[in-house]
């Protein structure tokens, strides 16, 4: 590494366990936007944690600070397929609370929200409501769907480095 400060340093790939800050974006393949960060602050997360799909991240491998990607990433390396045994029906009785709400009406296309078995959050979309039966979707939204993933590495720190002081 040379001692002169007006010389580039190599800038560090990003490789697992690299802290990674990018701008990014997700569109469906007809061009609608899903979700972006280009207008706030970059998103930073240390590749392979699982914070973002291993799709997502096998894009990223391989680029440096400054790199901008655009991929259109197959529902396998996206949200995944959908699977049919996502779709549940269950008794509406377990619901009348929810159904009687005037303040959040529960209809078709709402969101409700479970807890699994280890206590989290498990969100799924009513699809169907009868007299005897509400039929809930837990697929991801965008299962099934061709996601063109954009982004912008703006820096990359290496996984071999605990900590970085800038001094400006």
């Amino acid at each position: 590494m040379s001692s002169n400060p007006t010389e580039p340093i190599d800038q560090p790939l990003i490789e697992p366990g690299a802290k990674v800050f990018l701008h990014f974006s997700l569109a469906l393949s007809s061009g609608e936007l899903v979700d972006s960060n280009f207008e706030g602050q970059p998103a930073n997360f240390h590749l392979g944690d699982g914070s973002m799909l291993p799709g997502f991240e096998e894009s990223l491998l391989g680029l440096k600070a400054g790199a901008e990607i655009e991929t259109l990433l197959s529902p396998e390396q996206a949200f995944g397929e959908v699977n049919p045994d996502n779709n549940h029906r269950f008794p509406i009785a377990k619901f009348r609370v929810l159904l009687e709400d005037d303040l959040i009406p529960t209809e078709v296309g709402s969101v409700v929200s479970f807890k699994d078995m280890g206590g989290f959050d498990l969100p799924g979309v009513v699809t169907e409501i009868n007299d005897k039966t509400i039929s809930v979707d837990f697929n991801h939204p965008l299962a099934g769907k061709e996601i063109v993933f954009r982004a912008v590495i703006i820096a990359v720190v290496a996984a071999d480095v605990q900590s970085v002081e800038i001094k400006l």
